[in-house]
């Protein structure tokens, strides 16, 4: 599904068929984890491909090298007309666009010098799928801040998404929800998340989450259409009071709960402040005045 014959991806200053790639079973990224990554959309507009947030996107792949001590030599203008090109080489508009930055051979822990990019695009769905969401209340909690950098999006970092995943699913759920170490809610498997309760929408603050690029496009639609949200703590017995709850992220978008565990939301999802925030993303990703421009 990720690729077919005409397909080409970018791998470190080339443009290459998926089938013809080589990497080295000695990377470092592959034994220990150590890359970095983006998951980004472009939509169709009539101007063209819109690579929605595609600057914040690629600027928070360079922080996160950075925090990993990974040497990138590409600025956010230059990343952007890649991604523009390889868009246009694929024939794709409407598509998911996943750059990874990974390491080379080496068996010790230390930084190495090595760093290869590839960034890939094909057409994708909603991860979380077009239907209301049962949730669980994951067993698995998010990593201690104090043991990794919980504001880059590292490779590492999801084998504790997999775990929430798989064991929701195993249990007849789409999706789980995790807590921090102090048993606060935090976020999704790979989604932040959203409740509202009497006309308020809650999220999570940063410190334990990822700073989704989607949840601050939602913040920011919410405060530019007055739509009041408080990012605070709070309990899983908070969210079982709630009227409705989503998660969002660039790959789910807009992905609105049925229910947690065995709490049913009540609010019907069309009447909610997520269903709303959900059709003005929509309205803002396909919004031809904001395409960003490349240099």
């Amino acid at each position: 599904m990720y690729y077919k014959e005409s397909t080409l991806v970018y791998l470190d200053g080339q443009w290459l068929h998926p089938k013809s790639l080589d990497c080295s079973l000695y990377s470092q990224t592959l034994h220990y984890g150590i890359g970095v990554f983006e998951g980004i959309r472009a939509y169709k507009t009539p101007r063209g491909a819109k690579i929605y947030r595609g600057r914040a996107h690629y600027q928070r792949l360079l922080d996160s090298c950075a925090k990993m001590h990974i040497k990138l030599d590409y600025t956010v203008d230059q990343l952007m007309d890649l991604t523009h090109e390889l868009l246009r080489k694929n024939g794709l508009e409407d598509a998911y666009i996943r750059p990874l930055v990974y390491q080379g051979d080496s068996m010790a822990l230390a930084p190495i010098e090595e760093t290869h990019l590839f960034i890939a695009t094909w057409e994708w769905g909603r991860y979380l799928g077009d239907s209301l969401l049962k949730v669980k209340t994951s067993s698995y909690q998010r990593p201690n801040p104090k043991s990794t950098h919980i504001e880059a999006k590292t490779c590492g970092h999801y084998v504790n998404s997999l775990l929430a995943t798989r064991e929701a699913k195993s249990q007849g759920f789409n999706e789980a929800l995790l807590t921090d170490l102090n048993g606060h809610v935090a976020e999704g498997s790979s989604a932040n998340f959203f409740f509202e309760k009497d006309g308020v929408l809650y999220t999570p603050p940063l410190g334990h989450i990822l700073p989704g690029i989607t949840r601050q496009a939602i913040l920011d639609l919410a405060e530019a259409n007055g739509i009041k949200v408080e990012q605070k703590f709070f309990t899983l017995d908070e969210v079982k009071q709630a009227d409705s709850a989503f998660f969002t992220g660039t790959a789910a978008e807009v992905a609105g709960a049925e229910s947690l565990d065995d709490y049913r939301f009540p609010l019907p999802w069309k009447d909610s402040l997520g269903h709303r925030l959900s059709e003005l993303y929509t309205e803002d990703v396909r919004r031809p005045e904001t395409v960003e421009a490349t240099s």
